[in-house]
Protein backbone atom coordinates (compact mmCIF):
# COMPACT_ATOMS: atom_id res chain seq x y z
CA UNK A 1 0.00 0.00 0.00
CA UNK A 2 1.20 3.10 -1.06
CA UNK A 3 2.51 6.07 1.97
CA UNK A 4 2.12 9.15 2.08
CA UNK A 5 5.21 11.15 0.30
CA UNK A 6 3.99 14.42 -0.02
CA UNK A 7 0.56 15.94 -0.43
CA UNK A 8 1.67 17.68 -3.53
CA UNK A 9 3.00 14.50 -5.12
CA UNK A 10 1.00 12.24 -3.48
CA UNK A 11 -1.43 11.98 -6.52
CA UNK A 12 1.10 12.45 -9.66
CA UNK A 13 3.42 14.96 -10.42
CA UNK A 14 1.71 18.18 -11.81
CA UNK A 15 3.76 19.36 -14.37
CA UNK A 16 4.60 23.44 -14.18
CA UNK A 17 4.32 26.27 -16.33
CA UNK A 18 7.50 27.38 -17.98
CA UNK A 19 5.76 31.05 -18.31
CA UNK A 20 4.76 31.55 -14.73
CA UNK A 21 5.99 34.74 -12.76
CA UNK A 22 5.76 33.55 -8.99
CA UNK A 23 3.20 34.26 -5.90
CA UNK A 24 2.86 34.31 -2.50
CA UNK A 25 4.06 32.12 0.19
CA UNK A 26 1.79 31.93 3.33
CA UNK A 27 2.24 30.19 6.67
CA UNK A 28 -0.26 28.40 8.45
CA UNK A 29 -1.63 30.80 10.68
CA UNK A 30 -5.27 31.33 10.65
CA UNK A 31 -4.72 34.85 11.31
CA UNK A 32 -1.70 37.19 10.87
CA UNK A 33 0.10 34.61 8.84
CA UNK A 34 3.84 35.46 7.48
CA UNK A 35 3.51 36.22 3.86
CA UNK A 36 6.61 35.80 1.85
CA UNK A 37 6.71 36.91 -2.16
CA UNK A 38 8.91 35.19 -4.58
CA UNK A 39 9.30 36.93 -7.86
CA UNK A 40 9.21 34.52 -10.24
CA UNK A 41 9.22 30.76 -10.91
CA UNK A 42 11.61 27.60 -8.95
CA UNK A 43 14.68 25.98 -9.64
CA UNK A 44 15.91 22.65 -8.65
CA UNK A 45 12.69 21.91 -7.24
CA UNK A 46 12.70 18.16 -5.51
CA UNK A 47 11.69 15.83 -3.10
CA UNK A 48 13.52 16.31 0.21
CA UNK A 49 14.02 13.39 2.83
CA UNK A 50 16.40 14.97 5.06
CA UNK A 51 15.40 15.69 8.56
CA UNK A 52 16.03 19.52 8.78
CA UNK A 53 13.14 20.81 6.10
CA UNK A 54 9.78 21.11 6.98
CA UNK A 55 7.22 18.32 5.81
CA UNK A 56 3.79 18.23 6.20
CA UNK A 57 2.24 16.33 9.28
CA UNK A 58 2.04 12.75 8.47
CA UNK A 59 4.52 12.89 4.72
CA UNK A 60 7.85 11.02 4.72
CA UNK A 61 9.32 13.91 2.51
CA UNK A 62 9.03 18.16 1.87
CA UNK A 63 9.41 19.76 -1.08
CA UNK A 64 11.54 22.28 -1.42
CA UNK A 65 13.04 24.34 -3.94
CA UNK A 66 15.47 27.11 -4.97
CA UNK A 67 14.81 30.69 -6.38
CA UNK A 68 17.01 33.57 -6.38
CA UNK A 69 17.63 35.56 -3.35
CA UNK A 70 16.85 38.36 -4.38
CA UNK A 71 13.50 37.31 -6.03
CA UNK A 72 12.54 36.76 -2.25
CA UNK A 73 10.57 39.67 -0.23
CA UNK A 74 9.08 38.71 2.98
CA UNK A 75 5.55 41.14 2.46
CA UNK A 76 3.42 40.45 5.68
CA UNK A 77 4.16 39.64 9.76
CA UNK A 78 8.25 39.25 9.21
CA UNK A 79 8.22 39.97 12.94
CA UNK A 80 6.92 36.50 13.58
CA UNK A 81 10.22 34.67 11.87
CA UNK A 82 12.56 32.89 13.77
CA UNK A 83 15.84 31.25 12.23
CA UNK A 84 15.58 27.40 13.09
CA UNK A 85 19.23 26.56 13.82
CA UNK A 86 21.89 29.32 13.65
CA UNK A 87 24.70 26.45 13.24
CA UNK A 88 22.84 25.22 10.01
CA UNK A 89 24.40 26.04 6.69
CA UNK A 90 20.85 26.84 5.66
CA UNK A 91 19.11 29.39 7.62
CA UNK A 92 15.95 28.46 7.95
CA UNK A 93 13.24 31.02 8.56
CA UNK A 94 9.72 29.09 10.19
CA UNK A 95 7.32 31.51 11.77
CA UNK A 96 7.49 30.97 15.54
CA UNK A 97 3.79 30.64 15.90
CA UNK A 98 2.72 27.46 13.48
CA UNK A 99 6.36 26.32 12.96
CA UNK A 100 5.99 25.99 9.04
CA UNK A 101 9.26 27.15 7.55
CA UNK A 102 8.68 29.68 4.87
CA UNK A 103 12.35 30.21 3.68
CA UNK A 104 16.14 29.09 4.02
CA UNK A 105 18.75 31.38 3.24
CA UNK A 106 22.49 30.73 3.03
CA UNK A 107 24.45 33.39 4.22
CA UNK A 108 28.16 31.83 4.58
CA UNK A 109 30.29 30.65 1.94
CA UNK A 110 28.64 28.16 -0.58
CA UNK A 111 28.08 26.64 -3.56
CA UNK A 112 24.18 27.57 -2.87
CA UNK A 113 25.08 31.32 -1.60
CA UNK A 114 22.45 33.93 -3.10
CA UNK A 115 19.64 31.05 -3.69
CA UNK A 116 17.16 31.03 -0.99
CA UNK A 117 15.33 27.88 -0.54
CA UNK A 118 11.16 27.75 -0.38
CA UNK A 119 8.07 25.16 -0.02
CA UNK A 120 6.05 25.79 -2.85
CA UNK A 121 2.89 24.31 -1.30
CA UNK A 122 2.67 27.51 0.60
CA UNK A 123 1.41 28.92 -2.63
CA UNK A 124 -1.95 29.06 -3.50
CA UNK A 125 -0.81 30.24 -6.89
CA UNK A 126 -0.58 27.08 -9.06
CA UNK A 127 2.26 26.87 -12.32
CA UNK A 128 5.55 26.22 -9.86
CA UNK A 129 8.00 23.93 -11.10
CA UNK A 130 7.38 20.80 -10.18
CA UNK A 131 10.07 18.38 -8.39
CA UNK A 132 12.56 16.46 -10.64
CA UNK A 133 13.73 14.42 -8.17
CA UNK A 134 13.97 12.54 -4.84
CA UNK A 135 16.94 13.93 -2.58
CA UNK A 136 18.82 11.92 0.84
CA UNK A 137 16.25 9.39 0.40
CA UNK A 138 17.85 6.68 2.73
CA UNK A 139 17.33 9.87 5.24
CA UNK A 140 13.79 8.46 5.85
CA UNK A 141 15.13 5.36 7.36
CA UNK A 142 17.83 7.15 9.86
CA UNK A 143 14.89 9.17 11.30
CA UNK A 144 12.78 6.31 11.94
CA UNK A 145 10.10 7.07 9.08
CA UNK A 146 10.58 3.62 7.34
CA UNK A 147 12.01 0.44 8.43
CA UNK A 148 15.30 -0.58 6.08
CA UNK A 149 12.87 -2.87 4.26
CA UNK A 150 10.29 -0.66 3.18
CA UNK A 151 13.01 1.77 1.88
CA UNK A 152 12.60 -0.19 -1.81
CA UNK A 153 8.73 0.36 -1.90
CA UNK A 154 9.33 4.20 -1.35
CA UNK A 155 12.09 4.39 -4.07
CA UNK A 156 9.25 2.23 -6.02
CA UNK A 157 6.33 4.68 -5.20
CA UNK A 158 8.84 7.67 -6.30
CA UNK A 159 10.18 6.14 -9.24
CA UNK A 160 6.42 5.13 -10.49
CA UNK A 161 5.39 9.35 -9.86
CA UNK A 162 8.70 10.21 -12.01
CA UNK A 163 11.22 11.01 -9.48
CA UNK A 164 14.62 9.50 -9.66
CA UNK A 165 15.96 9.01 -6.20
CA UNK A 166 19.26 9.49 -4.30
CA UNK A 167 20.56 9.57 -1.26
CA UNK A 168 22.32 13.21 -2.04
CA UNK A 169 21.39 15.27 -4.31
CA UNK A 170 21.14 15.11 -8.00
CA UNK A 171 24.14 14.37 -10.26
CA UNK A 172 24.11 18.15 -11.64
CA UNK A 173 23.98 19.73 -8.39
CA UNK A 174 26.38 17.42 -6.42
CA UNK A 175 28.78 18.76 -9.88
CA UNK A 176 28.21 22.37 -8.96
CA UNK A 177 29.30 21.86 -5.17
CA UNK A 178 32.24 20.00 -6.42
CA UNK A 179 33.16 22.65 -8.68
CA UNK A 180 32.65 25.41 -6.25
CA UNK A 181 34.80 22.93 -4.06
CA UNK A 182 37.17 22.42 -6.89
CA UNK A 183 37.61 26.24 -7.49
CA UNK A 184 38.02 27.63 -3.68
CA UNK A 185 40.88 25.14 -3.20
CA UNK A 186 42.37 25.80 -6.58
CA UNK A 187 42.67 22.44 -7.64
CA UNK A 188 39.95 22.64 -10.88
CA UNK A 189 41.22 21.73 -14.27
CA UNK A 190 41.08 24.40 -16.91
CA UNK A 191 41.04 22.07 -19.22
CA UNK A 192 39.06 18.23 -19.49
CA UNK A 193 41.61 15.41 -19.32
CA UNK A 194 38.69 13.32 -21.44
Amino acid sequence: MPVSLHPLIDGGLQKGSSNFSGGTLKCHCKSNPVEVKLDGNVLHNHACGCSKCWRPEGSLFSVIAVIPRDQVSVTANGNKLKVIDASAPIQRNACSECGVHLFGRIEQDHAFKGLDFVHVELSEQKGWQEPQFAAFVSSIIEQGLVAPDDAPKVREQLKGIGLESYDALSPPLMDAIATFAAKKSGKLQEKSKL
